[in-house]
């Protein structure tokens, strides 16, 4: 009996033990580069995964980014970071930010929206911006319920095009610059205000803003990673893990370098995180470990 005791105050003992023993430190997140593209790209802006026709689609700008010289255009590009078909679709002028809905590829295209179709690369359709010569559309996500949102970074607008009503949405200088935009589910709109290196939250009904995380520089591109959490780039060259509770951590920095990292993208089936690198015209695809 006296030995059942020992053995009862012993488990006692340890298990108390074990609940003051801190949990193991996470282990920190790291980007293992798996492939790049060829350098045939000319100025990538942003690069967009479509699960329906498993194919990237990157937005080549080939020139300035509000220039309307015509020589933009869309690749595809395979997930092994093979160029399948460079010049998918032609004749847009400096194409950014991409989101893709049914069949449809939605471009933004300085002054102006610009709809494509999937199985064939033809233009659909496109809407113009109110006052198309103070206009910079750049970044654009869609809804579940098949809503377009679009930003426009120089001009502090985001635009929204729902059951075909293209309207300015919200606007201000409250948006401090708004570039990547990030529909989550239908109520909440996620923007990466510019002009003070934020990565932030939109109640759709309320339009009320909060602040996730902030000491990003130059915000870019947004993509969730899963389970609350989210890539940010930087477009100076930086890639950021931003967590639900507003915590960071640098994934990758190639400013040294002179390496940008804009629009980026994350295939959360191989884990696979793809960096446009702009002026160096090719796209960097990392693991995500």
């Amino acid at each position: 009996m006296k030995i059942h005791v020992c053995a009862a105050t012993l488990a006692v003992v340890t298990a108390g033990l074990l609940a003051l023993t801190p949990p193991a430190a996470r282990k920190p997140a790291k980007l293992t580069k798996v492939w790049e593209t060829d350098t045939t790209l000319r100025t990538p802006e942003s690069v967009l995964y479509d699960e329906g026709t498993d194919v990237l689609y990157v937005a080549n700008i080939d020139g300035k980014a509000d220039e309307l010289d015509g020589n933009g255009f869309i690749s595809r590009v395979s997930l092994d970071g093979k160029i399948t078909n460079l010049r998918w679709t032609s004749g847009l002028n400096a194409p950014k930010g991409m989101g893709v809905y049914k069949n449809r590829l939605y471009v933004t295209d300085v002054y102006r929206l610009v709809a494509i179709n999937t199985a064939t690369g033809q233009v659909e359709k496109t809407w113009d911006a109110p006052d198309s010569k103070n206009a910079f559309l750049n970044d654009v996500t869609v809804a579940k319920d098949g809503t377009v949102y679009v930003s426009d970074s120089r001009f502090d607008k985001i635009y929204r095009l729902k059951n075909d009503k293209w309207e300015i949405w919200m606007e201000g200088e409250q948006l401090n610059k708004p570039n990547g935009v990030l529909a989550v589910g239908k109520d909440r709109l996620m923007i990466g205000s510019t002009k003070i290196g934020a990565l932030r939250s939109v109640d759709v009904g309320t339009k009320i803003m909060t602040t996730i995380a902030d000491g990003m520089a130059a915000t870019d591109g947004i993509v969730p990673e899963g389970k609350g959490n989210y890539f940010v780039s930087d477009w100076n060259g930086q890639v950021f893990h931003v967590n639900a509770d507003g915590t960071k951590e640098q994934l990758l920095d190639t400013r040294t370098d002179k390496i940008n990292s804009a629009d980026i993208e994350y295939v959360s089936r191989r884990k696979l995180l793809v960096v446009p690198t702009f002026f160096k015209n090719n796209l960097v695809a990392y693991r995500y470990e």
